[in-house]
């Protein structure tokens, strides 16, 4: 039988009493926070891309012009991508905007680093359908994962098109002050299909909902706009392989919905390949 080894030495009857003076623990300890926490903000200062200033209206526009005249034969070798099919299909009567066409409705922030992301490849996939005007360069938060990611916002732009309605609310800017308020419909959209809470929301017609970004945002990290744009041109690139990959993830769940219209788009192989995975 084993036995448990017994203590040559009994055990104190009281908390022994420290020979160094109460005030120099907490002390320590502060100080040592102090150190830390330093440490980390010279580090994040050194490690955090800088905000580039919005580009002017002329230069956005050129950057704009770019991702929506992408030839279409390097998107149909990109397919897919790198990027994560986030896209599910749901049940539901068709979703209808102004018009009466098929409505893209979008969901997000300013400030969100994954709304940044995931603008890039929804400009790409919807100037496929109609024409982007007014579109403004801006950055994600600079206080948030993946700092300063370069974007554009939804914010005062329009979109015109003969296939699809286009919707968009961006509740806050970089610095998360308000800026619009969706619609009561609107609202119910995303209460109903963003059961996880996440930024950016998606709704193309209720055909097919998505929630958060398709690439990680660093993949944009140091960028400025038109090195992006430059990047997209290359089809083996990092950011090509995302972003490009997203927008054939997205083009072709609007071309089920808008039944593979215009047919110049949708009925290339690549995106009636990715068609045949959405369910």
């Amino acid at each position: 039988m084993s036995r448990h080894p017994t203590s040559r030495h009994p055990q104190p009857m009281r908390k022994p009493v420290s020979r160094t003076p109460g005030w120099v623990t907490p002390v320590a300890v502060v100080a040592a926070l102090t150190l830390v926490v330093a440490g980390f903000l010279v580090i994040r200062w050194y490690t955090t891309p800088v905000a580039t200033p919005p580009l002017s209206t002329d230069a956005a526009q050129l950057v704009v012009n770019a991702l929506s005249s992408l030839p279409g034969a390097e998107l149909d070798s990109i397919g897919q991508g790198s990027a994560t099919n986030l896209i599910k299909p749901v049940s539901g009567a068709l979703l209808t905007g102004p018009s009466g066409k098929p409505l893209v409705f979008y969901y997000g922030a300013e400030y969100c680093p994954y709304c940044a992301a995931e603008r890039w490849p929804m400009i790409v996939a919807l100037s496929r359908f109609g024409t982007f005007s007014g579109l403004k360069t801006t950055t994600s938060s600079s206080s948030d994962i993946y700092p300063n990611t370069p974007t554009f916002t939804f914010h005062g732009a329009t979109f015109t098109s003969s296939y699809i309605d286009f919707q968009a609310v961006e509740t806050s800017d970089r610095n998360q002050v308000r800026l619009e308020t969706p619609t009561a419909a609107q609202l119910a959209l995303v209460d109903k299909y963003d059961t996880s809470g996440s930024i950016p929301f998606v709704d193309m017609g209720n055909q097919f909902v998505f929630a958060g970004a398709m690439y990680l945002p660093d993949v944009l990290d140091g960028m400025s706009w038109q090195a992006i744009a430059d990047s997209l041109a290359q089809p083996d690139s990092p950011q090509a392989r995302a972003v490009l990959g997203s927008a054939n993830l997205i083009t072709a769940a609007l071309c089920r919905m808008t039944a593979d219209q215009p047919s110049s788009v949708c009925a290339s192989p690549s995106i009636q390949a990715i068609e045949k995975k959405l369910g």
